[in-house]
């Protein structure tokens, strides 16, 4: 996963220090620093308030994508993206035991997640949708 770097490029394109954008995130600098250099992994909705911010997709910061822009702002909805994870892991006959294997959890965090219970991490949803070329956005429902 290699986010840092978008999110650097991002942030020097508009002539801004990682100050402004820990202020943004309401985080100290050196935090920011640790997830602009991918020390720490940026919690999914510090990352989906960065997209906001910049107005790029959650695919663009994946690397998924070369298309930056977004039609609306993207919002969290655990039980929404739960459904989707649920209906996609079912039509591609993908057990939850499976997908929990790919990830190295177990099945009942996968099961937190397709119940709402739980907001995915941002790691297992970039592992997710890099190994099955699926769309963050669309996950999340933020693209048809």
């Amino acid at each position: 996963m290699n986010y840092g770097t978008k999110l650097k490029e991002l942030r020097t394109n508009l002539n801004l220090n990682q100050q402004d954008i820990a202020d943004v995130l309401n985080v100290a600098r050196i935090t920011y620093n640790h997830y602009e250099t991918q020390e720490k992994i940026i919690p999914l909705e510090r990352l989906i308030a960065l997209c906001n911010y910049y107005k790029v997709s959650l695919d663009y910061i994946f690397n998924f994508t070369n298309k930056k822009s977004i039609g609306n702002p993207i919002t969290i909805n655990k039980s929404i993206f739960g459904k989707n994870l649920k209906k996609f892991r079912q039509t591609n006959k993908i057990t939850q035991a499976k997908l929990a294997e790919v990830l190295n959890t177990n099945h009942s965090v996968i099961a937190n997640y397709e119940s709402g219970r739980y907001l995915i991490t941002t790691s297992f949803l970039y592992e997710i949708c890099k190994k099955y070329n699926i769309s963050a956005d669309h996950l999340l429902e933020n693209t048809n």
